[in-house]
């Protein structure tokens, strides 16, 4: 089962192996406060992507589209995370954007159904 959290939220039991799929580190929060089990970097949209969309819930269809054509022009990192899915059973998806649904994380997750890599709750 793979969800999505907020990086600034405390962590919990049930959040499993805690990835941060953001290019930048969360602004103020120490390795140990974020409790980043491991951080796919790569796996997050350009910077003139990111930019571009700057979390404008019009520009969300358009965003998903053109960040799922990212993903699929990168086999390492999209390998990489498909891999630490399929072998984990629960996996949280970290993200820093104060907007949580309209969010890389969640576009990710959709990404990954369409491919059939993982379950979403």
């Amino acid at each position: 089962m793979v969800k999505t959290k907020r990086v600034y939220d405390a962590p919990a039991p049930d959040d499993g192996l805690r990835v941060l799929v953001d290019r930048v580190w969360p602004r103020g929060l120490t390795r140990e406060k974020a409790r980043v089990d491991i951080w796919i970097r790569d796996i997050a949209p350009s910077s003139g992507l990111r930019k571009w969309f700057s979390h404008d819930e019009t520009k969300w269809e358009e965003f998903r589209k053109r960040y799922f054509s990212e993903l699929d022009a990168m086999d390492g990192p999209v390998s990489e995370l498909r891999n630490i899915v399929k072998k984990t059973k629960r996996v949280t998806f970290l993200f820093g954007s104060k907007e949580e649904k309209y969010n890389n994380a969640n576009a990710l997750i959709e990404y990954l159904k369409k491919k059939s890599w993982c379950g979403a709750p």
